[in-house]
């Protein structure tokens, strides 16, 4: 009976050691960065996933001429370069965006106001989304 005890106690304690541990979440959003006039707002998540991360965002375009940006600047873990990469949304109402991430230190977005072919001005300050750590 009594290594019966035992043995119990021992696969409680291995499967608790074996569980994955609740700090690290899987999935975080990032509230919403408005543009400098307001006109524009981008707001998402960051899930991790096997390779890396994947930053899913929706971008609002409350005005009709122009078009919303949201630039999201990433920083490689390998050799510290800056990359960034553009989405934008030129309809009134939201569009959304998505971009995968490998060796990334930490990614930051900025939401401006363009054209169709680049942002323009009337930029948000850089947030950053994700950083070591999280």
């Amino acid at each position: 009976m009594r290594s019966l005890v035992v043995l119990a106690t021992a696969a409680a304690v291995s499967l608790a050691l074996s569980a994955p541990a609740a700090a690290t979440p899987a999935m975080w959003k990032w509230r919403a960065v408005h543009s400098a006039d307001g006109m524009a707002t981008a707001w998402g998540e960051v899930a991790v996933h096997q390779f890396g991360h994947v930053v899913d965002g929706k971008l609002e375009d409350t005005r009709g001429s122009g078009c919303a940006w949201a630039v999201l600047r990433a920083q490689d873990s390998r050799n510290g370069r800056w990359r960034e990469h553009g989405f934008y949304n030129c309809v009134p109402g939201v569009g959304t965006f998505r971009k995968d991430y490998r060796n990334t230190r930490q990614v930051r977005v900025q939401v401006c106001r363009g054209t169709a072919k680049r942002p323009t001005g009337e930029c948000s300050a850089w947030k950053t989304i994700l950083r070591p750590g999280q």
